[in-house]
């Protein structure tokens, strides 16, 4: 059975989602704005993380909020959500049906409930601690493949330009070792699909928190790891990410870091 946060969470991205799919059927009338080279925010964002935000304050308005566009609601609380009204804005300024909500509830220092919905596909992926990892109603784990026979997904740099020589010669080794990479754009539903075992791993640099939050509980609560390159437990915090089950992430890891330390 779901917790009263779960529910909330739910109701949350359900909202979103539903305010998004109105957007996306005329993306000529969305307002694009640029925050940072390579980085965009639309209305749609901005009115997706009010409807949210709305929501769980409703519920629950002792709790904090973290969210991507309209900053912080920083009160004595234990509770903190944290907020990616549309994880894959680029996609739906294009019309690129790759997108996603992210919702993620953090105790302290501890996340504790993790929601990532994929508003185009109507499919819902949850995670309470302890309880597991769901696709809608049914139960996901992910795979057991080893690097040879794994598709991996990721990211390409968009912000920090600096580091793409790096990116490129990880990219390079792990197409000749692995089964191919995926790159979708929306870190939060790739960590899902890892989740699923749609994708075997995943690795990126440089995320937000938001963006990966509440896919990381996902992963983990469906048997698998999520940590920085170093191999550091992966809270949230940290922008460079790799998940998989424990001994592929072991082989991401080897192959990561050589080309970081050079």
């Amino acid at each position: 059975m779901s917790s009263a946060f779960t529910n909330i969470a739910i109701k949350a991205v359900y909202l979103a989602g539903n305010f998004m799919q109105q957007g996306s059927r005329n993306i000529s009338n969305i307002k694009v704005y640029q925050k940072n080279p390579n980085d965009f925010v639309t209305d749609f964002d901005k009115k997706s993380e009010e409807i949210i935000t709305k929501t769980i304050l409703q519920a629950f308005p002792e709790h904090n909020i973290l969210g991507e566009e309209n900053g912080n609601l920083n009160i004595d609380s234990e509770y903190t959500w944290i907020i990616d009204p549309i994880d894959g804005t680029t996609n739906f300024i294009h019309g690129y049906p790759h997108y996603s909500i992210s919702i993620a509830l953090k105790q302290n220092d501890k996340i504790i409930l993790g929601v990532v919905f994929e508003p185009n596909k109507n499919d819902l992926y949850r995670a309470e601690i302890g309880k597991g990892a769901y696709l809608n109603d049914k139960r996901i784990r992910v795979t057991h493949n080893q690097l040879e026979n794994s598709i991996i997904g990721t990211g390409f740099p968009t912000y920090d330009l600096t580091i793409l020589d790096q990116y490129c010669n990880i990219f390079k080794e792990l197409t000749r070792k692995t089964s191919g990479q995926r790159r979708s754009g929306s870190a939060a539903l790739d960590l899902a699909y890892v989740a699923a075992g749609y994708l075997d791993g995943f690795w990126e640099y440089n995320l937000k928190t938001w963006d990966v939050a509440a896919g990381v509980l996902l992963v983990r609560e469906a048997g698998g790891m999520a940590t920085d390159f170093t191999q550091k437990h992966h809270n949230g915090d940290s922008g460079n990410i790799i998940a998989a089950n424990q001994k592929l992430l072991n082989q991401l890891q080897k192959i990561i870091q050589v080309h970081c330390s050079n």
